[in-house]
């Protein structure tokens, strides 16, 4: 089977030659610039910088070659403006704190504040913010639902005609030129409830809790933004994708932030809208990113329209594998839940990283509909014998169970 070919049989939960795997293919999937770095160098590969496209988290661009090691079946499509609206061009030598040496965009330019700690501007106003000897930006922008518009005069973004151009000149690449499984990030201009709180989450909480009119005008507000966004983005690229990712974190370590009933009275119908259009008109599948302990939800969002679930945070409670496939392995495709990046990924040792990903491929992998990846990013922190660990045992699974 292609990469392509088996991540599409995982999806229609059918069988495969073996489980598919993501390293990269999602800003949720990918690995730390400075373990990627350590890591080239543990497989022998010649030294030079890491590209970082994802400045936001410090996440290193995934080369062929390693992308080929690891067995990756998934290959991302992403804006120009990855992260804080800079754009991934001019590359240019830089240092992490660490001393890996990285290029990053030439726009890109943060400030040192006196205390160590690295500031990135819009204007005047901070919207990054990495601590001194940290791994990664803080984001300190404000969004609509912290900020109270007036909804009569304020519209939000849609995709411009350049970017549309570039979407589309990169999603005829990969589909031509690779024989990836392609992943497009594409929901509503802000994340309706966790991003809506982006420089002041208790704000906006109170604001969703305190004036549901106004939260329904400014849900209705940013979905009209997304299905036009949709409808361009989709005459454009075309069935060229095959799953859409949309991202909002719903759950906590140990429950949903809110209610099913908020849930269901609020954000559900605002998201449903949107995945209503991509259900009828393509023929994607609809991947949500949403860490936390989802369970209570998990019979709405598949009402809601979602087809996968990642990144499966099995450590959270009500998450464990078992429980999950057996009440929702039939309709849910589990993408990623390889093992936990809390304890064993980061503390553990290779043996105990195996022991734990054979565990949740032979549970995850049973009857399909299972595509491995890690439980969100790699950290830095992790050493180069987990991530080969993480990875080969996948490879050397099969299908699973």
């Amino acid at each position: 089977m292609t990469s392509r070919e088996r991540v599409l049989a995982a999806l229609r939960h059918e069988p495969v030659d073996r489980v598919p795997i993501d390293l990269g293919g999602t800003r949720q999937s990918g690995i730390a610039a400075m373990t990627y770095h350590r890591l080239r160098l543990h497989l022998g590969l010649p030294a030079r910088p890491v590209r970082v496209f994802d400045v936001f988290q410090m996440l290193a661009e995934i080369e062929p070659e390693v992308a080929e090691r690891f067995g990756a079946d998934c290959v991302g499509l992403y804006r120009p403006q990855v992260a804080f609206g800079i754009e991934n061009k001019d590359w240019k030598p830089w240092t992490l704190f660490d001393g890996t040496p990285v290029e990053v965009p030439g726009g890109f330019h943060p400030e040192t504040l006196p205390n160590g700690d690295l500031a990135l501007r819009r204007g005047p106003e901070i919207i990054g913010l990495m601590p001194k000897d940290g791994f990664y930006f803080d984001r300190l922008e404000r969004y609509p639902g912290a900020m109270h518009p007036d909804l009569d005069t304020w519209e939000p973004p849609r995709l411009d005609a350049a970017t549309l151009d570039h979407l589309a000149r990169q999603a005829e690449f990969l589909f031509t030129r690779t024989d990836k499984a392609v992943v497009a990030p594409l929901g509503p201009p802000y994340e309706l409830f966790n991003g809506l709180g982006q420089g002041g989450f208790d704000d906006w909480m109170v604001t969703l809790a305190a004036e549901p009119d106004y939260v329904r005008r400014l849900y209705e507000k940013l979905v009209d933004a997304w299905l036009d966004n949709l409808r361009a983005f989709h005459g454009r690229v075309g069935e060229r994708i095959q799953i859409l990712q949309i991202a909002d974190d719903f759950g906590t370590q140990r429950a949903p932030f809110l209610s099913v009933r908020m849930f269901r009275e609020l954000v559900m119908p605002a998201y449903r809208r949107g995945l209503d259009w991509v259900h009828a008109n393509t023929s994607w599948k609809v991947m949500l990113h949403s860490d936390g302990a989802l369970y209570p939800l998990l019979p709405s969002l598949l009402e809601m329209g979602v087809d996968i679930l990642n990144p499966v945070q099995t450590a959270a409670e009500g998450m464990g594998a078992r429980r999950l496939k057996d009440e929702f392995g039939g309709q849910l495709v589990f993408w990623g839940g390889s093992c936990d990046p809390q304890t064993t990924l980061a503390f553990g040792t290779p043996e105990e990283v195996a022991r734990e990903v054979r565990e949740h491929v032979e549970v995850f992998g049973r009857n399909s509909g299972y595509v491995f990846a890690p439980v969100h990013n790699i950290q830095a922190n992790v050493s180069p014998e987990n991530v080969v660990a993480l990875f080969d045992t996948a490879l050397a699974a099969g299908a699973g169970g």
